[in-house]
C-alpha cells in the first residue's frame, strides 16, 4: 500500500525554524506533484505549499510566502518544507500530499494520497 510518511515536527519557539521531510513508499511518486497542508484545532485544512515534479513549478499561500520554502530531494519522491520565523498561528498539524495532476490541482485540494500528519507547535 501506497504510504506518505512525515518527519520533522516538534515545538519551536516564536521566530524559530523547523524543517518538515515527506516521503513516499514508491518512486511512482517521482513525477508526481507533492504538496503540504495544515490543519490547526477548530479550524478546516488549509494548502500551504505545492511543487511539480521538476521542482520547476511552486505555489505558497499568502500566510507564508517568504518565510516557508518547498522543494523536492535528490530522490524525487521526497519533499521537504523549510519552515522560517515560525509565528504561534502556524501551530497545526501539517500532512504531506501527492497528486499525479500539476501542482495547481494539489494548491485547491484534489490530491490521491494524504500522509499521517505530523505536529508543529510554536509557542510565543
Amino acid at each position: 500500500q501506497v504510504q506518505l510518511v512525515e518527519s520533522g515536527g516538534g515545538l519551536v519557539q516564536a521566530g524559530g525554524s523547523l524543517r518538515l521531510f515527506c516521503a513516499a513508499s514508491e518512486s511512482t511518486f517521482s513525477n508526481w506533484s507533492m504538496g503540504w497542508f495544515r490543519q490547526a484545532p477548530g479550524k478546516e485544512r488549509e494548502f500551504v505549499a505545492a511543487i511539480s515534479w521538476t521542482g520547476g513549478t511552486i505555489y505558497y499561500s499568502d500566510s507564508v510566502k517568504g518565510r516557508f520554502t518547498i522543494s523536492r530531494g535528490n530522490a524525487k519522491n521526497t519533499v521537504y518544507l523549510q519552515m522560517n520565523s515560525l509565528k504561534p498561528e502556524d501551530t497545526a498539524v501539517y500532512y504531506c500530499a501527492a497528486d499525479p495532476g500539476p501542482p495547481r490541482t494539489v494548491e485547491v485540494g484534489i490530491v490521491d494520497y494524504w500522509g499521517q500528519g505530523t505536529q508543529v507547535t510554536v509557542s510565543s
